[in-house]
């Protein structure tokens, strides 16, 4: 008898995209999915063997042991991706004291400091917070906001600066936020999942995803679609691996990770 996968996924409207198909499309019945607002939560899931597959913040592939990537999916950008930013009260990064962190993410927050220490040549004072904007700028001159809540930051209060687009103005390279990652012992069974099929699907169903978060997410249908088709992207180009490869060299170098593994895929 054949085992049904379990996998988990953050409920951002980001990766809906890549879980639709598991949730209201043709794979509905064939996995059990685990939702979380947090997509270090899916992480620590991945980490403590309670599920099969996981879409993880990627830094974690570096921390979690025995686990593959799947191939070709992710949730990524190749240039401005909106959804993860550094916001101040106005002032310059280069002007930062502190920055407060958000809590729900990792790879960001490995990301941010990768930024000060490489890119601007210093060290601003961290805490961990919730992801509440005006209580993270009450005792913080920068805040770490990912996800939904920093789609409808209002710029004519706070000045933001988007994470991949700073990213690549000083590598030139794309962006890997997030990947499915499977426990390597239970690659049979994460075997059976089309993962990229399942994207695909997802895909052709924008309109059905953005009337599911439009309530919640003050954005135009039509920037919400941008957002979706054109500053995300789910498929992992050359500038993209590129640019997690020299990710994990940057984390590795700064010792935020222990070890520096090398890209090992499913199947």
């Amino acid at each position: 008898m054949s085992t049904v996968p379990r996998i988990s996924a953050s409920s951002y409207s980001n990766t809906a995209p890549l879980v639709w198909s598991f949730l209201y499309g043709s794979r509905r019945a064939s996995i059990e999915l685990i939702m979380d607002t947090a997509p270090a939560r899916s992480a620590e899931l991945l980490r403590q063997k309670r599920v099969d597959a996981a879409l993880v913040p990627v830094i974690e592939y570096q921390r979690i042991e025995d686990v593959l990537l799947v191939p070709n999916v992710c949730v990524g950008a190749r240039a401005r991706v909106r959804s993860v930013c550094l916001v101040t009260k106005g002032e310059d990064l280069r002007k930062v004291k502190s920055v407060a962190l958000d809590v729900s993410s990792r790879t960001s927050v490995a990301l941010t400091r990768i930024i000060f220490r490489e890119f601007y040549g210093f060290e601003p004072d961290y805490k961990e917070a919730p992801p509440n904007l005006t209580e993270m700028l009450a005792g913080s001159d920068c805040a770490l906001l990912i996800g939904d809540p920093s789609l409808t930051i209002d710029e004519s209060v706070y000045r933001k600066f988007d994470l991949a687009e700073t990213w690549k103005s000083f590598t030139g390279t794309g962006f890997v936020f997030a990947m499915w990652m499977a426990q390597t012992e239970k690659a049979d069974v994460a075997g059976q999942i089309d993962f990229a099929a399942a994207r695909d699907e997802g895909l052709k169903h924008l309109e059905e995803i953005i009337a599911n978060y439009e309530t919640d997410i003050s954005l135009s249908h039509e920037d919400f679609r941008r957002y979706l088709s054109e500053n995300i992207s789910y498929t992992i180009d050359a500038s993209m691996q590129g640019g997690l490869e020299l990710y994990y060299k940057l984390a590795f170098e700064h010792k935020l990770i222990e070890n520096l593994k090398s890209l090992r895929f499913l199947g």
